[in-house]
C-alpha cells in the first residue's frame, strides 16, 4: 500500500503546479470570450468557453495585444495553474482573435484608439528614397511573396545590397518575430528603408500584421518602412502605419527601384528630341548667318554627340548593372544568412542551388 504523503497547502499547491506545468508545458485552447473584464488597470480576467465548458483565464494588460470583447472567438496559448486561493485559472501568456467577425471587430477597435492617438497621420510619413541601394527585407524567406520580391527587384534594377531578417510572418509567434527584426534594423541603421512582405492569405493568415506593439514599432521606426502585405484588398494597422503602403510584395518592389527599360527609353527619346530641336532652328536661319549658323551647328553637335557619348556610357553602365549579365560571366549570386550551419540560396546562370555553410573566414 503506497504511504500516505502529508503535505501543507502551500507544498501542495507548488507540487501540483509543478506536474501541471510539466505536463501541460504549452497548451492553446479555442473559443468564446465571455465575462471579460479589466482590473485596476493592470490585470486582465475572461472566460474561453465551448459548448460544453468553460475555463477561467487570467492576463497581464501588457500582454494584450489585440482588443477583445465578449463574444469574439479567440486562440489563447497558456499553461495551467491552481492559485494559491485553490482555484483553477488558465495563465495566458498570448492571445488572438480568429474567424473574419472576431478579427474585424479587434481591428475596428484598436484602429480607431490608434487614430485617436495620431499614430497614422499623413504628416508622420516619410517618403522613400530615391537613390537606394542598401534595402533591408523582413519576411519569410521561404514564401512565395519574398521570390516575387527579389525577381522583381533585380529585373527592374539590380546592384542594391538586400540584407534579410527571416521570421515567421503568421501565427502567434510572428509579430514578436518581426518586432525583433525591425529593431535590429534600427539599431544597426546599415539599412535606407526596410521592407516589411507577406504574399496573400486569409484573415487569420494575416491576423499577425494586426498586433498593437508590431504597429507600435512601426510607427516608431527611425528608418523608412514600406509594407507589401497580402493583396490589393488587403488592410492591415500595420499598412496604416508604414511610410509607404504597396499592394502586394511585387508592388513593393516597383516602388523600391525604377525600371532600366524606361530609362533607357527616356534617354533615347531626349537625345532624339534635343537633335530635332537643334536642327530645325538650323534650317530656319537666314541664308545671311549661313556661316555663322554652320559654326553653331558644329558646336551644337559637338555638345550633343559629348551628351550622347554620356548617355551611352550610363546606358553601358547599367548594362553592367544587370544581374544577369553577371550570371552569364560565371558569377553568382548568395542568399541567406552567412553563419555556419545556415542554409542559402545560390543562383547561377541557369541553376538554383541550396548549399549549407560549413566555414566562414574574415579576409
Amino acid at each position: 500500500m503506497q504511504s500516505e504523503i502529508k503535505l501543507t497547502p502551500t507544498e501542495f499547491l507548488a507540487v501540483t503546479n509543478q506536474n501541471l506545468e510539466y505536463a501541460f508545458s504549452g497548451v492553446t485552447l479555442e473559443g468564446e470570450v465571455v465575462s471579460f473584464k479589466i482590473n485596476q488597470g493592470k490585470w486582465v480576467f475572461f472566460d474561453v468557453k465551448d459548448a460544453g465548458s468553460s475555463v477561467s483565464c487570467f492576463m497581464t494588460l501588457f500582454q494584450l495585444r489585440m482588443p477583445l470583447k465578449d463574444g469574439m472567438k479567440v486562440t489563447v496559448r497558456g499553461v495551467p495553474k491552481v492559485t494559491k486561493w485553490g482555484k483553477f485559472s488558465f495563465t495566458v501568456t498570448a492571445v488572438m482573435p480568429v474567424g473574419e467577425g472576431s478579427l474585424k471587430k479587434s481591428y475596428e477597435l484598436l484602429k480607431k484608439k490608434l487614430t485617436n492617438e495620431g499614430l497614422f497621420n499623413v504628416e508622420r510619413k516619410r517618403p522613400l528614397p530615391g537613390d537606394l541601394t542598401r534595402l533591408g527585407v523582413v519576411s519569410s524567406v521561404d514564401a512565395a511573396g519574398y521570390a516575387d520580391f527579389v525577381k522583381i527587384l533585380n529585373a527592374r534594377w539590380g546592384g542594391i545590397d538586400v540584407q534579410v531578417a527571416h521570421t515567421q510572418v503568421q501565427g502567434m509567434d510572428a509579430p514578436d518575430q518581426i518586432i525583433r527584426a525591425l529593431k535590429y534594423f534600427n539599431e544597426r541603421s546599415e539599412v535606407q528603408v526596410i521592407a516589411i512582405l507577406r504574399g496573400g492569405g486569409s484573415a487569420d493568415d494575416l491576423a499577425c500584421f494586426n498586433d498593437e506593439e508590431l504597429v507600435r514599432t512601426i510607427a516608431a521606426s527611425k528608418i523608412p518602412i514600406i509594407t507589401g502585405i497580402g493583396h490589393e484588398v488587403d488592410e492591415s494597422l500595420a499598412d496604416l502605419a508604414a511610410d509607404v503602403r504597396a499592394s502586394t510584395p511585387s508592388n513593393a518592389a516597383e516602388m523600391l527601384t525604377p525600371d532600366k527599360r524606361s530609362i533607357k527609353i527616356t534617354v533615347n527619346d531626349s537625345v532624339l528630341r534635343v537633335k530635332n530641336v537643334v536642327l530645325n532652328k538650323i534650317e530656319s536661319a537666314s541664308r545671311e548667318k549661313v556661316e555663322k549658323m554652320n559654326q553653331l551647328s558644329r558646336d551644337i553637335k559637338g555638345r550633343i554627340d559629348n551628351y550622347a557619348s554620356g548617355l551611352e556610357q550610363k546606358l553601358k553602365i547599367l548594362e553592367a548593372l544587370n544581374p544577369e549579365g553577371i550570371l552569364k560571366q560565371g558569377y553568382a549570386i548568395l542568399t541567406g544568412k552567412i553563419f555556419p550551419g545556415d542554409v542559402v540560396k545560390i543562383t547561377t546562370y541557369k541553376q538554383e542551388i541550396k548549399a549549407e555553410i560549413k566555414e566562414v573566414y574574415e579576409r
